[in-house]
């Protein structure tokens, strides 16, 4: 099998699982239109409700779903799929490309919905902007993706959805999609250390205008490198067993 081959078929089989898409898209969609619809007219901070939940909505809703590959690996690994195809000349970079351009494709689907459901509640901004926002959200995920197929490989399919679920939830919770914790002082400083923070401040951009500080794209970078050679020691160690 092909590098190319095996890419289709992993994003083909991530498609045609309408229970899982629908559950990795919806519920953001839905808790969207049920918080912003009710306050369409709303401001907070000058910013009109609806923009600036979208926003939040955004990075959570693709976080969501670029983590979320890592319930298909559990599944893989509790057949054995797994070892198997490590058996084959498939090279752990075409695995891990294969398994991220896939979250990555779903991630974009949450953004695109997301976004016409903004544009739906009256969310108007630039070309420009848009195309800002969804630039640094993409690479906001990096490391994410990568934390899915970490989290696959030393979790059960039993632990998985449990472990998605919180990891999702504190993520956003601290990096600030349902609202700042803190804007000041110590814990602030830590939790601008986080890759969440930074994947919300892109989708803020929409409404401040103000771009990515180099801050943020050491964060991102070092988070980046740690979880890609994490998740390569775990996927060698998890195939290499009897």
């Amino acid at each position: 099998m092909t590098a190319a081959t095996y890419t289709r078929y992993e994003v083909l089989r991530c498609f045609r699982n309408v229970r899982f898409f629908i559950f990795s898209l919806g519920f953001p969609l839905i808790l969207f239109y049920l918080v912003a619809g009710s306050n369409r007219h709303a401001t907070t901070d000058g910013i009109k409700f609806p923009l600036y939940y979208m926003t939040g909505m955004m990075s959570w809703g693709a976080m969501t779903a670029a983590l979320a590959g890592g319930a298909r690996i559990a599944a893989e690994r509790s057949v054995g799929w797994t070892r198997q195809m490590r058996l084959t000349p498939l090279s752990v970079r075409t695995y891990f490309q294969a398994k991220i351009l896939s979250g990555y494709l779903l991630a974009c689907c949450s953004i695109i919905l997301l976004s016409l459901a903004g544009l739906s509640l009256g969310v108007h901004l630039s070309i420009g902007k848009w195309l800002t926002v969804v630039g640094l959200i993409l690479v906001g995920l990096i490391p994410f993706t990568v934390l899915g197929i970490v989290l696959g490989h030393v979790l059960s399919t039993d632990s998985m959805g449990p472990a998605l679920g919180g990891v999702t939830t504190l993520f956003a919770l601290l990096g600030g999609s349902f609202g700042p914790l803190a804007q000041h002082g110590v814990f602030h400083s830590v939790i601008e250390c986080i890759p969440s923070y930074w994947l919300v401040q892109a989708g803020k951009i929409a409404y401040t205008g103000h771009g990515w500080p180099a801050q943020a794209w050491i964060v991102i970078a070092v988070w980046s490198v740690v979880l890609v050679r994490l998740a390569r020691f775990v996927y060698r160690r998890d195939t290499a067993r009897v």
